[in-house]
């Protein structure tokens, strides 16, 4: 196994987690600012305001963008274990 492989299989990872953390992200983020900006124009001060609609965002997210993160993650694992004879020759 050479280095290179080596960090072409840790590249690969990293991209495969951003790939999955994405959606979640981008919701709390999304969800968050509105809030956020709901908050500054009523001027309700109230840090766990934001808590349940991010919440409720995030679950319904991971209930829409799950089987294909899911299946993302899979994908990358079984692609991973496949190549491993390859790879330590």
């Amino acid at each position: 196994m050479t280095p290179e492989s080596i960090m072409e299989i840790g590249q690969h990872a990293l991209y495969v987690a951003m790939l999955v953390a994405a959606p979640l992200l981008l919701t709390a983020l999304a969800v968050g600012l509105l809030v956020g900006v709901i908050q500054a124009a009523t001027q309700i001060n109230e840090m766990t305001l934001s808590f349940i609609p991010k919440l409720i965002a995030m679950a319904l997210v991971a209930l829409i963008a799950g089987p294909w993160m899911l299946r993302l993650l899979v994908q990358y694992t079984t692609q991973l274990i496949e190549s491993l004879p390859g790879a330590v020759r």
